[in-house]
């Protein structure tokens, strides 16, 4: 009995850090499309930066620029990429914060994409953010 309890305990640790795991390895997922977002932006790739944007994110662009979105990208004052200081998931939604500059995400079908990106913290009021879907 002893040896048994001790396996089933051995199995639970396992599991509980294939969880973290999984957060974690979902975070550094979340982190590397927001530094892909932002450094295609940099790098003038409107086509690779479009890519990354959720659906209603693009949208949103799209119409209150009255342009498409490889146009649009361009002219937002977004970020360059800095340090990831902090990815955090909770469950399909992800914040990816950088030294100066906050992303969110979210998962689709293909992936996480960017929801909301140049948004700064704005005490207890909600982020305030350059790109947001509607």
């Amino acid at each position: 009995m002893r040896g048994a309890g001790a396996a089933a305990g051995a199995a639970l640790v396992l599991v509980t850090m294939a969880g973290c795991s999984s957060v974690t390895d979902r975070g550094d997922a979340a982190a590397a499309v927001a530094v892909r977002m932002l450094t295609a932006v940099a790098e003038r790739d409107a086509a690779a930066a479009c890519a990354l944007l959720a659906p209603d994110t693009l949208g949103e662009l799209e119409q209150s620029a009255d342009k498409p979105c490889a146009e649009a990208i361009l002219a937002e004052n977004l970020p360059q990429p800095g340090r990831v200081s902090a990815s955090e998931v909770y469950g399909q939604r992800a914040q990816v914060r950088f030294s100066g500059d906050t992303v969110f995400l979210a998962v689709f079908p293909g992936g996480w994409r960017v929801v909301a990106a140049g948004c700064t913290a704005r005490g207890e009021k909600p982020y305030d953010c350059v790109l947001q879907g509607g």
